[in-house]
């Protein structure tokens, strides 16, 4: 996806990307604390030779690779807002016949470096990439790691409930993107190959910089202690039509007369009165006894479908905000590798402000600018 060359954006304020030719390594002219996503496909080590002198992924070794990436890493951190990760695609390469292990060094040197592994994602492809020798396989698939430097998990921002409705699903999206999923679970995700009008060799699919920023980009920033929007989400009576135990069992909630309390109670005593469900349920037989009652008349009513509203999607009915009653803004994805701008392009089209740096910035993308 390459950037609409028309400039009508322009008048739609901080959500016109801004680009910047210059080195991912210094980008001491963007603001600390001003960023609360990075989604980036660094070079891969010896795969391609973009031919500037000061490109990464040309260094001798692995370790040399690894180290550079580390310590670009580093060079952002006072980027980052406290909520913000990092979105970091990594292939691997042969070296000598065999695999380098480029992800998995990655990992374990980014982990030493002070960096925590939110979710490691596969990338699958359709498509694999043609192998010259005999004894390997083609090659399907990279790794899209999720990094940040909370210390707290639950100072991260993520969204999955936007993720799952742009998806349309409730299900967990999954830490598994497959090219294909119609017939597969849903937390299997498609992934499409994508070629790039800009002419740039090696962009990464639109899909991939949507997803991530979905999961892990704010809608709402507050302009004054930078605090994003999170929502508020409650238990849903509507269940996925589609299937016909589901819709069933929404008849049955409607004609019964069955209200959000006793939906609240089906999901507080869940499944655990029901087989298994009394092994793996730490809060079994523990309900309050309003609680109880109210889930005793729902599976009166419901008898075998009660089950459907047990892990019930959720619906959105407003925004847990800061104290500051100040105006916001949509949070700011970087891409300090941005090659053919799809990063950017997506932010535009999801309405979050972006940032692309670039040694080498496509003539598409200048006039952009």
């Amino acid at each position: 996806m390459a950037l609409k060359q028309s400039m009508a954006l322009s008048d739609q304020h901080y959500l016109a990307p801004r680009i910047h030719h210059a080195d991912a390594r210094d980008l001491a002219f963007l603001a600390a604390t001003s960023i609360d996503l990075i989604i980036t496909s660094p070079p891969y080590w010896r795969r391609r030779d973009y031919g500037h002198p000061d490109q990464i992924g040309q260094e001798t070794t692995p370790g040399a690779y690894i180290e550079a990436l580390i310590s670009i890493l580093h060079s952002w951190t006072r980027l980052l807002r406290p909520h913000a990760s990092v979105f970091l695609n990594l292939g691997d390469t042969y070296q000598d016949g065999f695999l380098a292990g480029i992800p998995a060094r990655f990992e374990l040197a980014a982990r030493d470096a002070g960096w925590n592994v939110v979710n490691h994602i596969v990338w699958a492809k359709s498509v694999g990439r043609p192998e010259p020798v005999a004894y390997r396989l083609s090659s399907r698939h990279e790794a899209v790691f999720q990094l940040t430097r909370a210390k707290n998990a639950a100072a991260i921002f993520f969204d999955r409930y936007a993720l799952a409705c742009d998806r349309a699903s409730a299900a967990n999206p999954g830490d598994v993107w497959p090219t294909v999923c119609d017939d597969l679970p849903a937390d299997l995700w498609e992934l499409h190959a994508t070629r790039s009008k800009s002419g740039h060799p090696a962009p990464f699919p639109p899909e991939l910089a949507r997803r991530a920023i979905l999961l892990a980009c704010p809608e709402h920033v507050c302009t004054v202690c930078g605090t994003p929007y999170t929502r508020q989400l409650v238990p849903s009576a509507e269940l996925d039509a589609s299937r016909p135990q589901a819709r069933r069992a929404m008849e049955l909630f409607r004609e019964h007369g069955l209200t959000e309390a006793h939906l609240a109670a089906i999901r507080a005593v869940g499944i655990s009165d029901a087989g298994q469900g009394k092994l793996i349920q730490k809060g079994a037989g523990r309900n309050a006894a309003e609680v109880q009652r109210l889930a005793d008349e729902a599976k009166a009513a419901l008898g075998g479908y009660f089950r459907e509203f047990t892990f019930a999607p959720k619906r959105m009915v407003g925004w847990n905000r800061c104290a500051c009653a100040a105006p916001t803004v949509p949070g700011t994805v970087l891409d300090p590798f941005m090659g053919s701008g799809t990063t950017l392009a997506v932010a535009q089209e999801l309405g979050r402000q972006s940032i692309g740096v670039d040694l080498i910035v496509p003539e598409v993308l200048q006039k952009a600018d």
